[in-house]
């Protein structure tokens, strides 16, 4: 399993893990974010198969913010979320960032109780947030340098850019 830097190659088995898990859809929004953002869209590839992707950005000065996290439906509660968040995260202190933020549907208990467990604080509900109605909690979580979440196999800091290899067992 290894995390890396999403490439145009890459767009469709993205799509299709998007169309799973969501259902509000923008296709183009995902091209735009690898166009103007392209060291802020990480997917996982196990086997030269994506099964997940994580899209954030820089909100402002000191807040990134995670537009997107999915992974597909094969592959879930296999730890690749928490592949994916411990590799966005990073990027977002490369850029002196001190806080991560996301939002998700009040509806979503697994994925609330997954933001949490990668402390994520709740912080307000943005009513009728989602194009449905649906409300959403704004989660945010601050970012710490230097924790033993950035480390890669041989305990040597993980840098956004690169391909990184993980070992899977490490976040089950």
């Amino acid at each position: 399993m290894i995390v890396r830097n999403f490439e145009p190659s890459d767009f469709e088995e993205v799509l299709e893990i998007e169309s799973e898990a969501f259902s509000e859809h923008n296709p183009f929004l995902y091209m735009n974010f690898y166009e103007m953002n392209s060291e802020g869209f990480l997917v996982a590839e196990y086997n030269g198969y994506i099964v997940g992707f994580v899209v954030g950005y820089k909100l402002s000065d000191n807040e990134g913010r995670i537009f997107s996290l999915a992974v597909r439906d094969g592959f879930r509660s296999m730890g690749i979320g928490t592949m994916l968040m411990n590799a966005i995260l990073p990027v977002f202190m490369t850029k002196f960032l001190h806080y991560a933020s996301l939002e998700v549907r009040i509806s979503n208990i697994r994925a609330q109780e997954f933001y949490k467990r990668m402390d994520f604080i709740p912080c307000w509900v943005e009513h009728g947030y989602y194009s449905d109605g649906e409300d959403g909690i704004i989660m945010k979580k601050r970012l710490t340098p230097f924790t033993s979440a950035f480390l890669n196999d041989s305990n040597k800091p993980v840098f956004p850019g690169k391909k990184h290899s993980f070992r899977l067992r490490d976040y089950i």
